[in-house]
């Protein structure tokens, strides 16, 4: 998998689980621990959550709602 792409696929999964996470209190333990294993796995990646978060800020939206091909056209 390409580095923008798992990197994007993790920072939604990691927007979606705090989400999760302001809504209830269910599993708080293991939503807690895969957002520790997240954060370790965007660390390999500091050029694509780099691009990726400055891409969500140029096209004013949230990264949920971006697609990689978003990322690759302003990067």
């Amino acid at each position: 998998m390409e580095p923008i792409t798992e990197a994007l696929a993790l920072l939604k999964r990691q927007a979606a689980i705090q989400n999760a996470l302001r809504r209830s209190n269910a599993n708080r333990v293991i939503d807690e621990r895969e957002l520790y294993l997240i954060r370790q796995r965007l660390a390999r990646y500091p050029t694509a959550v780099q691009a990726i978060t400055l891409t969500a800020a140029e096209l004013h939206r949230p990264i949920e709602y971006l697609r990689v091909s978003d990322v690759e056209r302003l990067c």
